[in-house]
């Protein structure tokens, strides 16, 4: 015992050396260069004016497109939001007339194409002349007003967003409402507490661990959804910029600081994210 003891530790140290893969090295190697001489051939471009892009990319034309992109995906995200748990919860409803609305509701909104969505509200005065709130049947009438001065292009463009939106939100909330046990259900029942008052209190803040990641997702998505409006000429940054090159014929330029821009919001955004699902996750 006392000999292989002494053995061992008589033993000569040897360093560790780690196995080195070195055609992942060479596959990362060809990679890096593919990537250099991608951004060189399209920085040092003849064809592209990058000055063009530098006068553009703060001009208040620009900007305003920005902030009109923005002020619509936020908009669009509370609404779609607010009714994706409405939705959410009417799906988990025992009345199957309820859960049939919301299943039906979350078809017909995942279904349709959102260019076709937004082309339908957008086109709302071929339909209909007038928007008019009153009493159905009697022919009294509180307010009235043309289609066309209350759907404005803004206005359409948040409409068609937010109801493509919450068809998918709507899925997600129902997900994290069902990643909770009902054991949770059983115990705040038997704790007295309603059907309302288990879902604030119990359901939903269990949920929100598995809600929040891909409701991120979902807006980062909205947010790319958003160039879409420019179908209906819906002001936003895409609708701008295209009206820019229709002047400048600068069109790849123009494309360039639509895309820096989305670029640099997405990645504030995903920032912010990252510490929400920490946050999150953390409670």
């Amino acid at each position: 015992m006392t000999q292989t003891t002494t053995a061992t530790r008589a033993a000569p140290k040897r360093d560790v050396v780690p196995v080195r893969h070195w055609g992942r090295m060479a596959g990362a190697a060809v990679v890096a260069l593919l990537v250099l001489g991608a951004a060189y051939s399209f920085a040092t471009n003849p064809n592209f004016e990058w000055s063009v892009v530098g006068q553009y990319l703060f001009a208040k034309t620009v900007l305003k497109g920005l902030l009109l992109t923005l002020e619509m995906t936020v908009i669009g995200m509370v609404i779609a939001l607010v009714l994706a748990v409405v939705i959410g919860v009417m799906r988990m409803s025992p009345s199957r007339v309820i859960a049939g609305v919301a299943a039906a509701w979350v078809f017909l909104f995942r279904g349709v194409p959102l260019i076709v969505l937004l082309i339908l509200v957008g086109n709302l005065g071929l339909f209909f002349k007038n928007i008019t709130l009153g009493v159905p049947f009697t022919g009294v009438v509180f307010w009235s007003a043309p289609v066309g001065q209350v759907v404005t292009p803004f206005v359409a463009s948040v409409i068609g967003l937010s109801l493509a939106g919450s068809g998918y939100m709507a899925e997600i909330v129902r997900s994290g409402l069902l990643a909770v046990g009902k054991g949770q259900h059983e115990t705040a029942k038997a704790l007295g507490l309603n059907r309302a008052q288990t879902l604030r209190h119990i359901v939903l803040p269990q949920a929100l661990r598995v809600i929040i990641p891909p409701l991120g997702n979902e807006s980062i998505g909205m947010l790319k959804a958003s160039a879409i409006v420019s179908v209906i000429a819906g002001g936003d940054l895409l609708t701008v910029v295209e009206g820019i090159s229709g002047i400048n014929f600068r069109t790849i330029e123009m494309l360039i600081v639509a895309t820096i821009w989305y670029l640099l919001v997405i990645s504030v955004y995903s920032v912010a994210q990252y510490f929400l699902e920490r946050r999150a996750a953390e409670r």
